[in-house]
């Protein structure tokens, strides 16, 4: 598979794969941005020349946007192919370009975000097993943190602050970075609605890395509590919203 590496250079240029291609949609341009802020701190993204969604990108576990203790690991924020494009090795290829570039970088190892069972947003357990990844920690929510050592050393681990996801805050309370593209739509969307049925909603904008890191969820890109008790990762449309208020 033929490979482009995205940066501060070319991303104007370039498709990124998970949003539209116009990069006047707020999905786009926030994505862009939250990654053109982010290669100075050794983020790198990596995507098939064939347009559609396949890609990995990675960053230096310090710099992760993401409440974990991973001393000298490399942290991957996605690996996703679909569509048209599964089923040709292609998600192998980009992790093995993640692993030769780790290796060479002097990195202990990768790790990311996952569970028991498959969940939207989360790598895919079974892939990373096949992979040679293992669990390493778990919290209270079932997301789980895998690894792949290349080296003996500590394993990476959630910070204490994740490890039991719960807030003081009533109400339905979404923490979001602009990882994900989708979060700038449907975010608003989602708060839109909130206000027009009366519920109590609090939209948390996560924009720094030491923000990120001390959040009160493993996956900061977006986590909703309800009544201070954790629900899910998956990013709403508004007719799971609004399923959701009529079921509560």
């Amino acid at each position: 598979m033929d490979i482009i590496t995205v940066t501060k250079e070319n991303i104007e240029q370039e498709h990124i794969c998970c949003a539209i291609s116009n990069n006047n949609d707020i999905q786009v341009s926030s994505k862009k941005s939250w990654l053109s802020d982010r290669f100075d701190d050794g983020l790198v993204f990596l995507k098939s020349v064939q347009r559609g969604k396949c890609f990995i990108e990675y960053i230096p576990a310090e710099n992760a946007w993401v409440p974990i203790v991973a001393d000298n690991y490399m942290y991957i924020n996605c690996l996703w192919v679909s569509g048209s494009l599964k089923g040709n090795g292609y998600s192998t290829d980009l992790l093995n370009k993640c692993i030769e570039d780790s290796r060479a970088k002097g990195k202990s190892g990768l790790c990311i975000l996952s569970s028991k069972k498959k969940r939207g947003f989360l790598a895919d357990p079974k892939y990373l097993a096949y992979k040679g990844f293992t669990a390493c920690d778990e919290a209270d929510n079932g997301i789980q943190l895998w690894y792949l050592p290349f080296e003996n050393g500590k394993a990476p681990e959630f910070r204490d602050c994740a490890r039991h996801p719960h807030i003081n805050e009533q109400g339905y309370v979404i923490y979001y970075t602009n990882q994900c593209p989708f979060t700038a739509k449907y975010v608003p969307i989602i708060e839109a609605l909130a206000r027009e049925h009366n519920v109590p909603f609090k939209a948390i904008h996560i924009t720094d890395k030491k923000a990120a890191q001390n959040a009160p969820t493993p996956v900061t890109s977006y986590a909703l509590f309800i009544n201070g008790e954790y629900i899910t990762n998956e990013i709403l449309s508004e007719k799971k919203f609004l399923k959701m208020i009529e079921e509560r």
